[in-house]
């Protein structure tokens, strides 16, 4: 049986990647938000196209990202990277695996250095917004 992608788990996993609090996003959605309209978003198997595109614009995060993001899935690629046919928590390592390790390392590298930079940037921009406010 193929699990199914919590799309509300997901919003909750970047946003906490970013350091991003649910009443931060609340207050970057708009009036109409708040931080327990955020909770209960968040636990939501299934979030509105549009709501899903205001969210992505707001944390720089992809929508497929919301849709797609399978921690067990992401979990077997780790998995799949380690070399002598090891074992990680339980999960096997496919000798049948059609990428180089290597290769896939680098790039989960390269991906993982451009969040940090967009989650640095983020937060600059953010505390350039909060300081408006203060300051107003």
């Amino acid at each position: 049986m193929e699990q199914k992608i919590h799309q509300g788990r997901n919003v909750k996993r970047f946003r906490e990647m970013l350091g991003i609090k649910q009443e931060a996003l609340a207050f970057d959605l708009g009036n109409d938000w708040n931080q327990k309209k955020i909770s209960m978003l968040e636990q939501k198997d299934v979030i509105e196209e549009e709501i899903l595109n205001q969210i992505s614009n707001s944390l720089k995060i992809p929508v497929e990202a919301f849709k797609n993001f399978d921690e067990e899935h992401a979990v077997n690629v780790i998995a799949n990277t380690f070399d002598n046919g090891s074992v990680l928590y339980g999960y096997q390592r496919n000798d049948n695996c059609t990428f180089h390790p290597i290769d896939q390392l680098l790039k989960l590298h390269e991906e993982k250095i451009a969040l940090y930079e967009r989650m640095l940037k983020e937060k600059d921009e953010m505390m350039a917004r909060l300081e408006k406010l203060i300051n107003k």
